[in-house]
């Protein structure tokens, strides 16, 4: 019997319509394009509306897979969100996405892994497929990052988006799909990129309402150290564990969190830069969005049997890579 793997089957995304640009940071914060682009590469990024929820653009993403798919949405088994900014501590994400998507029938849960979150989650998606237990899995990725920003600390606001996408999970025994994965943590490094505030260890109260504690906070010489190192190291290390070369790779999909970080691991990689997937400039880092949002821009260059390698780095620490093969 042939061995049943993981496979994305179809992917979609959407970002919100209003665009945020380093011109535009320049008049709320001690800031300019230059600075921003030297260090980031990011040129702009898109935030919500007010009244805009992660689970208006997750709804969107499956209702949109289903139809490129040509199925139904009562056809979805599970939905599996990747986030750290939920539309509320509870219900989760997931389950209010299924009912504004008509998913009626799927069941699901929220996965919190910060920006490593959309592999986290895929790789738990995979785990359900490979069972047999169920057919057809959505993964989303998404964060409403201006949520928990404090646009008024230089350090942060000028890094993060907001944005949402997604994959389809199904069975495939034809080789393709998910074939391995590396995932780690690190919680040391808790302290040096957090959001303090908010959960039960530090509850909000009227005495702390407005508190920077409440926001991103980012320690970020300390964090750009560790990323580089374990973002490029997990990359190598799935590379090594299935005997592939720079050559064997198609594509890498990085977390979109700074072009240095991404240009340190595809050197590791030893990949070309037209191998990468790069859309930073545009949408910043959207945490748990980056990588699907990548898959989707990229899905028309995508052929089937490509050899895609994601990897990511998030708070936490969180960090980790995927090796697949583009089932489509």
């Amino acid at each position: 019997m042939s061995k049943i793997n993981a496979a994305i089957t179809c992917v979609h995304g959407v970002v919100p319509k209003k665009i945020l640009s380093n011109k535009d940071l320049e008049k709320m914060v001690d800031t300019n394009d230059e600075w921003i682009t030297t260090r980031t590469g990011i040129k702009e990024r898109r935030i919500v509306e007010d009244g805009e929820t992660l689970s208006d653009l997750g709804s969107e993403v499956v209702k949109s897979i289903c139809k490129k798919r040509g199925i139904s949405p009562l056809e979805i088994d599970m939905i599996i969100v990747g986030t750290v900014t939920a539309d509320h501590r509870f219900p989760s994400t997931s389950n209010i996405v299924c009912d504004k998507s008509g998913a009626t029938n799927a069941w699901g849960f929220d996965l919190s892994a910060a920006c490593s979150g959309f592999i986290y989650t895929l790789v738990t998606g995979q785990q359900f497929v490979e069972s047999g237990r169920y057919k057809k899995v959505i993964i989303l990725g998404g964060d409403i990052m201006s949520s928990i920003v404090n646009y008024k600390d230089r350090n942060t606001c000028v890094i993060f988006g907001d944005g949402c996408a997604g994959v389809l999970l199904e069975p495939d025994k034809e080789g393709n799909g998910i074939i391995d994965s590396i995932l780690k943590v690190d919680g040391s490094g808790r302290e040096l990129l957090i959001q303090k505030h908010g959960g039960s260890a530090f509850p909000i109260t009227k005495e702390n309402v407005g508190h920077p504690d409440n926001f991103i906070f980012q320690e970020g010489r300390s964090v750009f150290k560790f990323a580089v190192t374990k973002m490029a190291d997990v990359s190598a290390e799935i590379m090594e564990r299935n005997n592939l070369t720079g050559e064997d790779v198609d594509w890498l999909v990085p977390h979109q969190a700074n072009l240095r970080i991404i240009d340190a691991t595809a050197n590791r990689m030893g990949l070309t830069k037209d191998k990468v997937m790069i859309n930073i400039e545009k949408y910043g880092n959207t945490t748990s969005g980056t990588i699907p949002l990548c898959l989707w821009e990229w899905e028309k260059k995508l052929k089937k049997g490509d050899n895609i390698v994601l990897a990511a780095f998030g708070g936490g620490f969180t960090w980790g890579s995927v090796y697949l093969k583009w089932a489509y």
